[in-house]
């Protein structure tokens, strides 16, 4: 178990660990790092260390009260949405030393799309080696909106990518294009040859699905089965259970409304598009998505976790399907963007309007 931890490095905020209520009783926030500015996504080392990545292009290690800005990120474009995102510490670590991430890369005139970088974390754990963006989506576009971007292993080692719709709900139908897709890669940044449209003229190779407006929320079940928390519009954010092939709807089918009350394509359903397992009306903005798995919580096995950056919670859904059952609020949970279960089985998340990550366990220390 780690213990509780803060930046040396940068300004502290006066956040102190606070008791959170929820149905197995008081839950004890604690913060392991404070003064973090527009933090995305954190991960962990098998030294104990925590990796965070901050928007506008920090990348923080973290432990024993001490933090270290590591060295060798791309040229990152800082724009709206985008910027240094996402984080995957691959299970194969202690042996590789790779990590990957997601950031907004400059792409053509005054455009930028979301890609992912390779690199190994020096041996010393201060700067990124042999670096290199080994995909990028094909050609990008303006505005800084919707880079979707978590990252996610999958049991067979490739990596699941998620991509926004970049603003443009029309793209996420074009199979020419990887917005509003997930993505099934390769570690070297290909795409494998069982991928649904690898063989299939004019569609992109690497996408795994389609018809996705702004996925922020990615992770495996127990099982190994991919699932996506994603952004509607006024209403409608999704949770999606991931299929090959599958097309699950975006713009031409939501529970939400345009953002001027207007109807979105035709509807809720049409032939061939997937329903949501789960949406809610109104929208929550989710980012940052887990499975619960450990004795910590074990009344909760199996349960997904999804921040909610708009209400300022952390939502437990449960059941076949899912549904929300529980909202885990408190001053701790201020617009959280990410959200893991920890190597200790607490659950850890980033709290962006407090410059803050924490560590969920009980109170009684259970």
């Amino acid at each position: 178990m780690f213990a509780a931890l803060s930046l040396a490095s940068i300004p502290l905020l006066p956040v102190q660990a606070q008791t959170l209520e929820s149905s197995l009783g008081p839950l004890q926030a604690t913060p392991i790092a404070e003064g973090l500015e527009e933090p995305w996504a954190f991960g962990f080392l098998p030294d104990g260390s925590v990796l965070i990545t901050e928007r506008e292009g920090r990348l923080l290690a973290v432990r024993d009260g001490q933090s270290v800005e590591i060295a060798g990120l791309p040229e990152i474009e800082v724009d709206g949405q985008g910027g240094l995102l996402d984080i995957l510490v691959p299970r194969d670590f202690a042996q590789s030393r790779e990590l990957f991430f997601t950031y907004a890369k400059a792409q053509f005139w005054r455009k930028s799309g979301t890609a992912v970088y390779r690199a190994r974390l020096s041996e010393d754990g201060t700067r990124l080696e042999d670096g290199e963006t080994i995909f990028e989506i094909a050609r990008g576009t303006g505005g800084g909106f919707h880079f979707g971007s978590r990252l996610v292993e999958a049991p067979d080692g490739h990596l699941f990518v998620t991509i926004g719709d970049r603003g443009n709900g029309d793209l996420a139908q074009d199979l020419s294009m990887h917005n509003g897709s997930v993505l099934r890669i390769t570690r070297d940044g290909d795409a494998p040859d069982d991928n649904p449209f690898a063989d299939q003229r004019g569609a992109l190779p690497e996408i795994w699905s389609w018809g996705h407006r702004n996925p922020q929320g990615a992770a495996l079940d127990g099982a190994g089965q991919l699932w996506v928390a994603e952004h509607g519009a006024r209403g409608g954010d999704e949770v999606n259970r991931i299929e090959k092939g599958v097309n699950y709807g975006w713009p031409v089918i939501s529970y939400g409304v345009n953002y001027d009350g207007s109807q979105i394509g035709q509807g809720t359903e049409a032939d061939g598009m997937a329903q949501p397992v789960h949406y809610w009306d109104p929208s929550i903005a989710p980012s940052g998505m887990a499975f619960v798995d450990g004795e910590i919580f074990a009344d909760w096995q199996g349960d997904a976790l999804v921040g909610s950056l708009k209400f300022d919670y952390i939502s437990r859904l449960s059941g076949d399907p899912l549904s929300e059952v529980e909202q885990i609020k408190g001053p701790q949970t201020e617009r959280v963007r990410d959200v893991e279960i920890g190597p200790d089985g607490a659950i850890w998340f980033l709290s962006v309007l407090n410059g803050a990550l924490y560590r969920l366990a009980p109170a009684d220390g259970t």
